[in-house]
């Protein structure tokens, strides 16, 4: 039975050794997740190890909304199948992850937004996820409070409904894969900066770190916005750029809204936590940048987007803003696997807005990739590669406006 109050530690402080099979830079959700089912797979020889707190980065700063109604042939088994290990998380990990399959809206304004909203719920029927579009009627069934904008600019006209979405508390999921691993051998070392890496020609055999140099068999870089940076201590330059992405929650309300809903026309997605707050954010800033702050043109922007949307919310206090940063590819999808020319060393990158999402699959993947040297089926079309061959995934129909997601 899963125990809802524990005493006992989340992972165990062990002494950082000179040497492992596996190192994993970033302990974010990708880099537990993978350390996790490494164990799984008899690996468990291996150090995570991650600058700043455990879930510092883009897993602490996501608003951790859960879907896979993509619209890619690439995409969409990949985010079926992550969708599905969320659905049994809690019970596999043996942690209460506070998992809500509320369902999701994507709303449609216009007529070219409607249609492509039908090519993907068509895609997403073919490939085994249940997506359709609806009506106005029906949308505001389902959302009473919802504003259909009826004889106003961007009415909406129809919406891809995706009932498997949800949300799931974003550290919860983080601490969780953290103690799974640790108690399957993983050792995880928060404060430790990787600061460059050991080579032996073009292989990769460790990593520099302030406390000294850590040798390993296979070296894999799982940190989100800071990708490209990794990359260029191995003297690689990959086709990443760094974006800020701004969110914001109100104060707790009275429940009135159980789905989450997302707009490309309008520029904003919004849904109701369990706590009555409402999580509102939109597209990642349109310049590239490394910085945290938040800013006050950003709220204003996201607050007069909602409330065209749901008007209700005029008087509501915001309480909290927030930044994360999302590294953003050329075709809005992952770069998972080995660098050209770099043996020893592989990297899950270029996440977006969606690597939550991605957490359970990418992990599961990449452990999978490192322990048979194979490509997984479900990834062997985001090799870095792509960009060299002109095998573009093209994701971002799926992500409007740089990913409102």
């Amino acid at each position: 039975m899963m125990q809802l109050f524990r005493k006992d530690r989340m992972w165990t402080p062990r002494p950082l050794k000179s040497r492992y099979d596996v190192v994993i830079i970033g302990a974010g959700v990708h880099g537990l997740a993978t350390a996790y089912y490494l164990t799984k797979l008899g690996i468990t020889d291996i150090a995570v190890l991650d600058k700043s707190y455990i879930g510092a980065g883009a897993s602490a700063r996501s608003t951790a909304i859960l879907r896979a109604n993509y619209i890619t042939a690439e995409g969409i088994p990949f985010f079926r199948e992550s969708l599905k290990l969320y659905e049994t998380l809690s019970q596999d990990l043996d942690f209460n992850l506070m998992f809500d399959q509320m369902g999701r809206l994507d709303l449609g304004h216009t007529d070219s937004a409607v249609y492509g909203l039908r090519v993907r719920a068509e895609f997403n029927q073919m490939l085994g996820v249940d997506s359709s579009i609806i009506g106005p009627d029906e949308i505001k069934d389902l959302v009473p409070a919802i504003n259909l904008r009826t004889g106003q600019t961007l009415p909406i006209m129809a919406a891809l409904y995706h009932p498997p979405a949800g949300t799931i508390r974003h550290d919860a999921v983080v601490w969780a894969y953290g103690r799974g691993a640790d108690h399957g051998g993983a050792q995880i070392h928060p404060f430790t900066e990787v600061t460059g890496f050991l080579r032996d020609g073009n292989r990769v055999t460790g990593v520099q770190t302030p406390v000294g140099p850590i040798h390993a068999g296979t070296v894999l870089s799982a940190t989100a916005g800071w990708s490209s940076t990794i990359a260029a201590m191995l003297g690689i330059k990959i086709p990443i750029v760094t974006h800020p992405l701004q969110a914001m929650v109100t104060e707790p309300l009275k429940p009135f809204i159980d789905k989450t809903l997302s707009s490309a026309n309008l520029h904003v997605y919004v849904y109701q936590t369990d706590r009555g707050e409402v999580v509102i954010g939109g597209g990642v800033d349109p310049y590239p940048s490394y910085s945290h702050r938040s800013t006050l043109h950003q709220m204003q922007d996201l607050a007069a987007h909602v409330l065209e949307m749901l008007p209700c919310l005029r008087e509501v206090k915001v309480m909290r803003q927030w930044t994360g940063l999302c590294d953003m590819s050329p075709d809005y999808a992952p770069i998972m696997g080995p660098l050209d020319g770099i043996e020893g060393f592989y990297m899950t990158a270029g996440w977006g807005t969606w690597g939550f999402k991605a957490g359970p699959i990418g992990g599961k993947s990449m452990a999978e990739f490192i322990v048979t040297g194979k490509t997984p089926d479900l990834i062997k079309h985001f090799g870095l590669d792509r960009f060299r061959t002109g095998r573009l995934v093209n994701e971002r129909a799926a992500a409007p406006a740089a990913a409102i997601h």
